[in-house]
């Protein structure tokens, strides 16, 4: 009868020595080499930030120096009560120009530009036969009277139609035309103890033309 005995010990295998002395001696120093790296990174960096921290330090030294010796240059100097009071009546002089040109341009003031055109108007309307006698134009032109003489009536509402052809006088109305042959004198041939009624007529007769009616005589 046979029998069998294991004599298999696993302590008694050859071990695989996975960490060695040399591996971990390489990689403690890569370790010290990184550190050593960081260390002199982090050293150059601080010196850095040092640098722009004395200069930024400096220039900031440089303007309060240059600032205290502007102010100590450039004092602020009171206030004159003179100076005020004239910038004061400077304003309200601007401000009064400024009003007077807005009235003139607003045509508050009526005609501000002359009746200087109404008179070429005027003359430049020469109608044979006809003459004027007076003209009056008051405020803006809006108030216009016409008197004159005429050899014919005729030559009245062509002369008035010329007139209003006129680029100043354009939009303007007239709104009584009174036309009337005034009385002449007595014929020398008559004897002197004719009547009146005897009076020649005159040979020309008499128109007045007005913008605005006439308020009637009391």
């Amino acid at each position: 009868m046979s029998q069998q005995i294991n004599l298999f010990n696993p302590i008694f295998l050859k071990q695989k020595k996975i960490f060695t002395a040399l591996p971990m001696a390489e990689a403690l120093g890569a370790i010290v080499m990184g550190a050593l790296l960081l260390n002199w990174y982090a050293v150059q960096s601080v010196k850095e930030l040092e640098k722009e921290a004395a200069s930024g330090k400096a220039l900031l030294a440089k303007s309060e120096q240059h600032l205290t010796a502007a102010r100590a240059q450039f004092v602020p100097r009171p206030q004159s009560p003179a100076l005020a009071a004239e910038v004061v009546q400077a304003e309200a002089e601007l401000k009064a120009l400024h009003d007077v040109s807005s009235v003139l341009q607003g045509g508050e003031l009526g005609n501000t530009a002359g009746y200087a055109e109404y008179f070429r108007a005027f003359s430049r309307q020469n109608v044979s036969g006809l003459w004027l006698t007076g003209v009056s134009i008051n405020g803006a032109g809006n108030d216009i009277g016409v008197q004159g003489r005429a050899m014919q009536a005729t030559l009245i509402p062509n002369y008035i139609a010329r007139l209003t052809a006129e680029r100043v006088m354009r939009g303007k109305t007239f709104a009584s035309l009174d036309i009337s042959r005034p009385e002449g004198t007595a014929s020398a041939a008559a004897p002197s103890a004719a009547p009146a009624s005897a009076a020649t007529a005159s040979p020309f007769v008499e128109f007045s033309l007005q913008s605005t009616m006439k308020e009637a005589a009391k």
